[in-house]
């Protein structure tokens, strides 16, 4: 089992900052992409940034220029830095594990959600 932890959500007027950050804990596994997502009622939860192990990025066009991802592998974390923060900006984001897990001679592919953490924009 991988648990992820996302951290960091709050409250902030437009054009202001805030970073989160997505913890994942467990053994036996190898990480091997990690993403953020944000989801609003009623709504698809959509892509917002991706980060793979080997440290290619991929940004929702929404975001680009205004939000950056990274990774510290040593410690299986990632953030998520968001500036020039608008009001549809509002969401609850998640973090998104896509690792490799692996059992004696064995593996598999396994993917992990967190709990989500909110993030509110205000005009």
């Amino acid at each position: 089992q991988v648990q992820l932890k996302e951290s960091g959500g709050g409250s902030v007027q437009a054009g202001g900052s805030l970073r989160l950050s997505c913890v994942a804990s467990g053994t036996g596994f190898t990480m091997n992409a990690m993403t953020w997502y944000r989801q609003t009622p009623g709504k698809q939860r959509d892509l917002v940034a991706e980060i793979e192990s080997g440290g290619s990025t991929r940004y929702a066009d929404s975001v680009k220029g205004r939000f950056t991802i990274s990774m510290d592998n040593t410690k299986n974390t990632i953030y998520l830095q968001m500036n020039s923060l608008k009001p549809e900006d509002t969401a609850v984001y998640y973090c998104n594990a896509d690792v490799t897990r692996w059992y004696g001679l064995g593996s598999t592919r396994e993917n992990y959600w967190g709990q989500g953490t909110q993030v509110t924009v205000s005009s």
